[in-house]
């Protein structure tokens, strides 16, 4: 039986293998014919395949055209590589990833290394609620996410993201670093061990880094909730504007962000809170 009506179909590297495998094995014209389909079938089906897997690669890391996310430094500088390395390397990257540092100018070096993100290198400190609403209002994509400069996304999570559709959208937080134990003060009971760290369900719950709609929260804009000047919480007003507002929320039982407690967190307002005790 023979097959050379198929031989338009062959590859190069599918004949000149055949070529080779003739020249060995002396194979009659249709035994050889025969094994030639057969070899050209399963070359056939390992370009397939193959072609498959890469454009399932290539979808997986295609932009998504919704989420854009601002990290958000100060005086985290020698952290924010691990932040923006993981935001490069997510399975589906988001539209546009923002860096901000508030006049620490401790970030200088990071436009070099990472030129493909965008940079706010502020002069002088505006301040968490000022800062991170000049930001916000620069947005045009229709999510928003920021993130702190000290912390990191898991690899899939702006994938697990781009399919919701709610106003806001959270999701759990592993608690992790050098003073991750602080948090068992900070939210006594709320967290679980979980590989070495600490698991925070937030299923339902506000948090920082909590995904939502960039045009609801621009109408809030982000504003101080505590006249204190060390705790801000400039976000649970948003949340909770945006909430009175009719919001939907929708939560991921996943851990997507990885929550650093560390020194840096703390030394940074201790101007602030010595300032406090001096006035009490």
């Amino acid at each position: 039986m023979k097959f050379e009506y198929l031989s338009v179909t062959l590859s190069n590297s599918g004949q000149k293998m055949c070529n080779v495998i003739s020249t060995l094995f002396h194979a009659t014209s249709t035994k050889f014919d025969g094994f030639c389909l057969c070899a050209e079938l399963a070359l056939t089906k390992i370009k397939v395949f193959t072609a498959y897997v890469s454009l399932a690669h290539f979808c997986a890391l295609m932009p998504s055209n919704m989420i854009t996310v601002v990290i958000a430094s100060y005086r985290y500088g020698h952290l924010a590589a691990h932040c923006i390395e993981s935001l490069l390397s997510q399975t589906k990257a988001p539209s546009r990833i923002l860096f901000v540092d508030d006049g620490a100018d401790d970030c200088r070096h990071l436009p070099n290394l990472y030129p493909d993100i965008e940079y706010i290198l502020r002069l002088q400190n505006l301040g968490t609620v000022d800062n991170f609403h000049d930001v916000l209002m620069r947005v045009d994509t229709e999510y928003v996410l920021f993130i702190g400069a000290d912390n990191w996304l898991r690899s899939d999570a702006i994938e697990l993201l781009s399919n919701a559709h709610a106003d806001i959208v959270t999701y759990d937080i592993v608690v992790t670093g050098e003073l991750k134990e602080e948090i068992h003060d900070r939210v006594p009971g709320e967290t679980k061990p979980h590989q070495g760290d600490l698991y925070w369900d937030r299923g339902g719950k506000h948090h920082g880094s909590m995904m939502y709609r960039t045009a609801l929260g621009q109408q809030v804009g982000y504003k101080r909730r505590y006249v204190d000047g060390v705790h801000p919480q400039e976000d649970w007003n948003l949340w909770d504007k945006m909430r009175e507002q009719g919001a939907s929320v929708a939560s991921l039982n996943e851990g997507l962000l990885y929550y650093r407690r560390h020194r840096e967190n703390f030394l940074k307002y201790d101007h602030l809170v010595d300032a406090l005790e001096e006035e009490t």
